[in-house]
């Protein structure tokens, strides 16, 4: 393969993650050439509604999918808490590139941090674990919705719309918007979304040529761990519907895997932690999802579905 095709959405968070994985492939294999095939979700173009009322984060999937199938592209980036737990038939997972700073952020131009803000301070995210999570903190909070790309929603925060906004590190940091964190929200006392943080390329399954160029872009550490946070939600069977929350580490002892369910409404959260082996990543999700089960999580689950 002298060319490879990626497919990517337009925002400049997806652009520079594209431009990013096109970088390391350049580095990786010289005589490569690489194009970008920049393309609109229907995550994208619909703003004005939830994410989970309109079919969840594999809205913002499946354009780059269907460019793949029909040979438009050749993989695809995404940022793979966007990734559901399942991959549709006919795609496989090429490369896991390493993680960036895997935290929340709590941005606000007037308070330093969340214990700051002065009651009933409305906060934008649409992230049911972000609401879960503010609420647990904070009951007096008004978390209200908030979509759109990350300077999208910068300007509302800026014009007045919100006293604080949450938005992952890694994506304002990618856009060279690092100084605009006032607070990392960091695990294991604020967990964030399953695999946040990571890279994924995704590509036809059975595409050898692709499967055999990203190899290289494979992060062993990321990979594992995002294996195990993953496993967990889809032991949960986890959705834009429920707030979920993950975050793996390994040491030398092995990995250690928190994981939450919470309730948006009330702030409810039911935790756990377990460690594993490394080399047992999904064995370890599985436990702490059946873990969060024994402690009362369904019940969150069943009301959400």
């Amino acid at each position: 393969m002298k060319k490879l095709r990626i497919a990517t959405r337009q925002s400049a968070l997806a652009l520079w993650q594209a431009e990013h994985v096109a970088a390391r492939l350049r580095t990786a294999h010289r005589d490569l050439t690489i194009e970008l095939v920049p393309m609109t979700t229907r995550g994208d173009q619909i703003l004005d509604r939830p994410l989970a009322q309109i079919g969840g984060k594999g809205l913002f999937l499946k354009e780059l999918e269907v460019a793949m199938q029909e040979h438009r592209a050749d993989i695809a980036v995404h940022s793979f808490k966007d990734v559901p737990m399942e991959l549709e038939p006919g795609f496989a997972l090429g490369a896991v590139l390493e993680r960036a700073d895997a935290a929340d952020a709590f941005v606000s131009p007037h308070h330093e941090r969340l214990d700051e803000l002065p009651h009933g301070a409305c906060v934008g995210t649409s992230s049911l674990r972000r609401q879960a999570q503010l609420r647990a903190l904070r009951p007096d909070l008004c978390p209200i919705d908030l979509r759109g790309n990350v300077n999208t929603r910068l300007a509302k925060l800026d014009a007045g719309h919100y006293a604080a906004i949450v938005l992952a590190c890694a994506g304002l940091e990618r856009l060279g918007l690092g100084s605009r964190i006032r607070t990392r929200l960091t695990a294991p006392h604020w967990l964030p979304a399953a695999a946040q943080g990571a890279i994924a390329v995704e590509c036809r399954a059975g595409d050898t040529d692709a499967l055999d160029l990203l190899r290289p872009l494979d992060d062993a550490h990321t990979h594992r761990c995002t294996a195990a946070e993953r496993a967990m939600n889809l032991a949960l069977h986890g959705n834009c519907d429920v707030p979920i929350a993950a975050y793996c580490m390994e040491t030398e002892a092995g990995l250690s895997l928190w994981g939450l369910v919470g309730d948006a409404t009330n702030g409810r959260l039911i935790r756990a932690q377990a460690q594993g082996p490394s080399d047992q990543p999904q064995a370890l999700g599985q436990r702490v999802a059946a873990l969060l089960r024994e402690r009362g999580a369904d019940e969150l689950l069943g009301r959400a579905g």
